[in-house]
């Protein structure tokens, strides 16, 4: 008999009137605007302007819905276009069912176009939001738990999600909550790639990467929990092979990319402007009034030299006709640096 577990919630929407509310939506938007806004951060740091991260979300959030619904359909199909299955239900994207996989590729894509039209690299965009994607799937996980889907075995744990639907063959039951073991991953994949970069100085795509490796290596050891339908290949769930290679992938572009491109971008977005706080500042520590300071030493040094040389016995007589100009060479350089001392002290 079970002590303690997560209970499901009893139905996965809420009706405002003629308005549904649906849990799984709700995860999906709030993630999003989590990502949007911790990106926002990270790109005005990194000397951003604000708001840009907002306007390429407007292009790639669609992409990532699209690509993460595609990739779903293509590889769970039977779902969707088998005997007695309705194929229209493939376009009912609020019941579940976004592939991982599909939607970073897809959002991706739409990242590069709306970065490219604001002539923006996209690996330093990238960096900065991978953080915030991280946080965001950690959020979205929490649809499934509204949905009641992607648990794994059965489990009689304290921490044990209690499933009560009997909808496509579910079994009622405690089972592994494996969308909380791939939240909390999520989480501390953000928390790794924020620590690393503040750490590192991660650029050129390199933060990113990381993510996307990190994610891969939890979502790896999950997946293999999980006991809902999946298409194996040589014994390894379908998207097993996946988070390895793509795993792969990423540490291999890490590797190459700090080896052609060390470092981090030193400006990521053109005509961002130091002074209105949307680039990084500039330091000021009065380098340039020292610098005025030693350009006047140096003239004054100079012009005394010019004098005692004139002053030497035996100097040429065309020279020692024209003291006046000497001295007088002498005090105005006398003079610029005392302006200068008093611009530093200012």
């Amino acid at each position: 008999m079970e002590l303690a577990f997560i209970p499901s919630p009893s139905r996965g929407v809420l009706h405002l009137g003629p308005i549904p509310l649906r849990g799984y939506a709700f995860c999906i938007i709030i993630g999003v605007f989590v990502a949007v806004w911790l990106g926002n951060r990270r790109w005005i740091a990194r000397g951003g302007r604000p708001g840009t991260v907002a306007d390429i979300a407007v292009w790639a959030v669609p992409f990532g819905l699209i690509g993460g619904r595609l990739y779903h359909v293509i590889t769970d199909y039977q779902l969707y276009f088998s005997e007695g299955r309705d194929w229209v239900d493939a376009f009912k994207i609020w019941e579940g069912g976004l592939g991982i996989w599909g939607a970073i590729a897809f959002g991706a894509l739409g990242a590069w176009i709306g970065a490219r039209r604001r002539g923006i690299p996209m690996p330093a965009y990238a960096d900065a939001v991978a953080p915030g994607i991280a946080l965001a799937q950690a959020i979205g996980r929490w649809g499934n738990w509204f949905n009641q889907e992607l648990y794994g075995k059965a489990t009689d744990l304290p921490w044990a999600v209690e499933i009560t639907s009997t909808a496509d063959g579910r079994v009622p039951g405690t089972y592994h909550p494996t969308f909380l073991y791939e939240s909390l991953w999520c989480i501390g994949v953000a928390l790794l790639v924020i620590w690393a970069d503040r750490r590192f100085k991660l650029g050129h795509g390199r933060a990113f990467a990381l993510y996307v490796a990190a994610y891969c290596a939890g979502r790896f050891w999950i997946e293999y929990m999980r006991v809902d339908d999946a298409h194996h290949i040589l014994g390894l769930r379908l998207n097993n092979w996946t988070a390895l290679l793509v795993f792969l992938l990423a540490v291999v572009y890490m590797v190459l990319s700090a080896r052609s491109r060390p470092g981090r971008e030193a400006v990521v977005e053109p005509g961002a402007d130091p002074s209105d706080g949307t680039g990084a500042p500039e330091e000021s520590d009065g380098s340039a009034a020292d610098g005025e300071k030693a350009d006047a030493d140096a003239t004054a040094d100079d012009a005394d030299t010019d004098t005692d040389d004139d002053a030497r016995p035996g100097a040429p007589a065309d020279d020692a006709e024209r003291p006046d100009e000497a001295a007088g060479g002498a005090d105005r350089a006398r003079d610029v640096k005392d302006g200068a001392d008093s611009a530093k002290k200012g």
